[in-house]
């Protein structure tokens, strides 16, 4: 197809297709002549992922291109993919190991794997964002003074590795890599603020069912 036909197919302006090449967000495609190229179905799936990562998701072109980097990177297998291409996305900021909270903070969430039993997600306790950021939160409940207690926690963990399993069994539907990879970051970006809607709602249907609307 030509950019006119890519811009109605994807629904992206043919000015953002044009940025999005220049920036580096969009392959090229296939040059006709000086002043042609046609562009085919990938194309369309890109711009519309990285429509969703920009318009939907909020996130800066920089990070964007990081993200495509590594989802494009086939020499990595599955997981680390994955991994490099969430990890990409912004994060908590790194906490003051110094701080007493942080400190605590670690050793519940290292126990907390550890009865969870997720041995993958320990190894990686170094350099995953995800831990990092469940450490921060952690802390910040102890240093506020909230009794949110152990065993709550590792319900909350039972909750999610359910969802991860509906996560990465949806993820398997698709059957290019590309788009496995491209589905899950998909899923950070858009899934998350879904669930946490879904999780709103819940809570206010059962204080609702428990206390009324008095």
């Amino acid at each position: 197809m030509r950019l006119a036909e890519l811009s109605r197919r994807s629904g992206v302006s043919t000015a953002t297709i044009k940025y999005y090449l220049r920036e580096g967000l969009l392959a090229p495609g296939r040059q006709i002549n000086a002043t042609t190229a046609e562009y085919d179905d990938e194309h369309v799936r890109r711009l519309r992922l990285v429509r969703a990562m920009i318009q939907v998701g909020g996130l800066p072109v920089a990070t964007v291109r990081e993200v495509l980097r590594n989802v494009d990177d086939d020499s990595l297998g599955r997981t680390i993919r994955l991994g490099a291409a969430l990890w990409a996305l912004p994060q908590v900021p790194e906490p003051d190991e110094d701080d007493a909270f942080v400190q605590a903070a670690h050793r519940e969430a290292d126990e907390l794997l550890d009865r969870l039993g997720w041995s993958n997600a320990k190894l990686l306790t170094t350099v995953s964002p995800a831990y990092r950021s469940l450490v921060v939160s952690v802390a910040a409940f102890r240093r506020l003074g909230y009794k949110w207690g152990f065993e709550l926690l590792i319900s909350y963990g039972k909750l999610m590795h359910e969802a991860a399993k509906l996560d990465l069994d949806f993820v398997e539907t698709h059957p290019s890599e590309a788009e496995k990879v491209e589905t899950a970051v998909l899923g950070a970006v858009l899934t998350e603020p879904m669930l946490q809607a879904l999780r709103r709602l819940a809570q206010e249907e059962e204080s609702a069912r428990r206390y009324g609307f008095k």
